[in-house]
């Protein structure tokens, strides 16, 4: 009864989401204080108090009948003029409401932009390790994902392999920073070279490429490391931004496309992105979080908690042996397998009830995505398992 393709996903479903079904398992047997589960990146800490203040004031003082109504296909635009502007005074842009696309969650605007642009046979650029999702995301419009192979020293994107594997056929190219699994944030440097080498190569094929910019962790920077702004960069730069983390509401699937003006064909992009919204079925994105983001946007996640979590996770893990570049952003720590084989460490990490995902979801085997957004008890309480696991794997 079900279509071909999705055969293919359903048997090639996310390990991250089977290892957080297996995890809820595993706490119903050993009870939940005793499953060390650092699968999914799902904020333990709090939205801001004023999230919630909002949304209360709102449902206690708007008209309903306008609150959860429809609106323009692109968002509220009191919401999208709130967000260009606060853009514009924190990055120094020069963005205007048009320019913003209101879209359920990062994941719903990468489907928005890549329906918009891709014709089946097109190819879509992304850097290993990568998240897993784009790979469906470019699917699901006829492209084809060509992956650059990972640069394990420092996981900066390879850059003289990149350039190879631009063809005629390149129509985007999909960058992650700070970079889920691996927490590293693109250096400007690295940014500025990037786009130098697709001008280059527009200009060579005479094509435009799309630079698209997926930036759930932007907010999420450690030791003042600061994180370019991709459209300062690159003309044809796309920004998909999400709430999920910077506000830790990923269930209210909220967040927005930036189109500038300066990309090529800037306002045809705009209003085809607008109808992409409609109908890929997302008509607009929810329309109270809209509302309450927009209020919000001075507000910031507790980055100190996190910060405690990832310097006590990599000192632990460094301690007991295990290799690892230490994160700048996010919250994911990518681990150096102590064997080979990456599953054969997480099963045997399983057997003391730690949950870790193989870095072949992120097509870079040899290694692992610790998610570190859970309680700071938790890595207390797991870090003596993973002592434990390296040594039977070293044996």
């Amino acid at each position: 009864m079900i279509a071909e393709q999705m055969k293919g996903f359903v048997k090639n479903s996310s390990a991250i989401r089977a290892m957080f079904e297996e995890g809820k398992k595993m706490a119903a047997v050993y009870g939940a204080e005793n499953v060390y589960d650092f699968s999914l990146g799902n904020p333990n800490v709090p939205a801001p108090e004023k999230v919630r203040q909002e949304a209360v004031r709102m449902l206690q003082e708007d008209d309903p009948v306008v609150l959860h109504g429809y609106m323009n296909n692109s968002g509220y635009e009191e919401v999208r003029e709130k967000i260009s502007n606060f853009l514009n005074k924190t990055h120094g842009t020069n963005f205007r409401k048009e320019n913003i696309l209101m879209t359920v969650g990062a994941a719903g605007g990468l489907n928005v932009i890549l329906k918009t642009l891709l014709n089946p046979g097109d190819e879509v650029i992304v850097f290993a390790p990568y998240f897993g999702e784009y790979r469906s995301y470019a699917a699901n419009y006829g492209g084809e994902l060509v992956v650059v192979p990972p640069n394990t020293a420092d996981f900066q994107p390879d850059l003289a392999s990149f350039e190879k594997l631009i063809s005629p056929k390149t129509k985007a190219v999909i960058v992650n920073t700070p970079n889920n699994p691996t927490g590293v944030v693109y250096s400007e440097e690295t940014i500025q070279k990037m786009a130098d080498i697709m001008r280059r190569k527009q200009q060579e094929y005479g094509t435009d490429i799309c630079l698209i910019s997926d930036e759930p962790y932007r907010e999420l920077a450690y030791d003042g490391v600061q994180v370019p702004y991709l459209t300062k960069y690159y003309e044809n730069t796309v920004v998909g931004y999400s709430f999920s983390k910077s506000l830790s509401l990923p269930g209210e699937r909220i967040g927005y496309l930036v189109i500038p003006d300066e990309m090529k064909d800037s306002e045809d992009v705009i209003a085809a992105a607008n109808v992409a919204n409609r109908i890929l079925g997302f008509v607009n994105a929810p329309s109270l979080f809209q509302k309450v983001a927009a209020e919000c946007l001075e507000e910031h996640t507790d980055l100190e908690y996190y910060n405690r979590n990832r310097e006590t996770l990599y000192k632990g893990l460094t301690e007991a042996g295990y290799e690892c570049v230490r994160p700048e952003g996010a919250f994911y720590l990518f681990v150096k397998s102590p064997v080979e084989d990456e599953k054969i460490f997480c099963e045997t990490a399983k057997k003391h009830r730690i949950l870790i995902v193989p870095g072949s979801s992120f097509d870079c085997p040899g290694y692992v995505r610790i998610a570190y957004c859970v309680s700071y008890e938790t890595i207390v309480n797991a870090l003596p398992g993973f002592a434990e696991v390296i040594r039977e794997l070293k044996g």
